[in-house]
């Protein structure tokens, strides 16, 4: 006598209407593998299952960033292979395969690659790539990569030789390149020479370019010895020792001149900065004197006609 089966649960449009549970999908995947090329799109029943896949994973796909037919089609893929017909769960095998699909989509739009290069730990280590007018405050401007720190000699290291001086500017040859920036733009040579002289034995006596600009700044006695007007003297301090605002610490108008030679930038390069040009041609003591020359010429002609 033939054992009693149940025909509900052998029929294949019954097996194929019970993919939902992990057996159901089981025989049905086992099927359309059993059925030859073209099983996929004749069988109505994996429409069936292509929709409710896609239905299933959708919050999954969303919280990626991606359609949810995007990851039905990577569980398409998934339920082709051996080891999700044979698995004792393959809904468990199917989301976990979705899963790692939709971060490595989601990665590689990210990063600008392929998902099978998002896919190897070496490249997922790295963030998504960014561009500096993305931020409000450039880039530059904060990030370590970018900030300028002075070397120094360890002193723990007495007896080893000192490589370190090679590799940048001597101080003296940094205050001399200094005067000559001056001195080409229009500045008088013992002007250029007393001011850059004084403004370098102060940050030698402060010790931070910072605290030198802020004493400078006020010291009118200094400015009245050398000669200089007040637009003239704000603008050596500034072109010397830097702009003292935090926003401009990792550019050249923050470094200023003294430093950008003391780390290796020529005096050709200083010449090419159109806006510290501009700033000390302007500034250069020789058209506030010229100007209080004429003044001082003509009063004296309209003076010398009024008697």
């Amino acid at each position: 006598m033939a054992p009693h089966t149940d025909p509900v649960h052998h029929t294949p449009s019954a097996v194929g209407k019970d993919f939902t549970t992990g057996e159901g999908l089981r025989a049905l995947l086992h099927r359309l593998h059993h059925a030859g090329p073209g099983a996929w799109t004749r069988d109505p029943t994996a429409a069936e299952l292509m929709g409710f896949t896609a239905e299933k994973y959708k919050p999954l796909a969303r919280k990626h960033g991606l359609d949810p037919w995007e990851a039905a089609s990577a569980a398409f893929d998934v339920m082709r292979t051996r080891a999700t017909r044979e698995a004792h769960d393959p809904w468990a095998v199917i989301t976990h395969a979705v899963r790692i699909t939709c971060i490595a989509e989601e990665r590689a739009q990210g990063r600008l690659c392929s998902v099978h290069q998002a896919r190897r730990p070496h490249v997922s280590a790295f963030h998504d790539p960014e561009r500096f007018s993305d931020r409000e405050t450039p880039l530059a401007d904060y990030h370590p990569a970018f900030q300028v720190t002075d070397h120094t000699p360890d002193e723990s290291a007495a007896g080893e030789p000192v490589v370190l001086a090679r590799a940048y500017t001597s101080a003296s040859s940094a205050v001399e390149d200094a005067i000559a920036l001056f001195t080409l733009l229009d500045w008088p040579a013992d002007t250029a020479r007393a001011s850059v002289d004084h403004v370098c034995a102060a940050l030698t006596r402060v010790g931070t370019r910072q605290a030198a600009y802020e004493a400078l700044r006020r010291d009118k006695h200094a400015r009245a010895l050398l000669d200089i007007p007040g637009h003239s003297w704000t603008a050596l301090l500034k072109a010397l020792l830097g702009n003292p605002h935090p926003a401009y610490a990792a550019t050249g108008t923050g470094r200023g001149v003294l430093l950008r030679l003391l780390i290796g930038e020529t005096l050709s390069v200083l010449l090419r900065d159109d806006d510290l040009v501009l700033a000390l041609s302007l500034a250069a003591p020789t058209h506030h004197h010229g100007r209080d020359d004429r003044d001082v010429d003509s009063d004296a002609s309209a003076g010398g006609g009024s008697r």
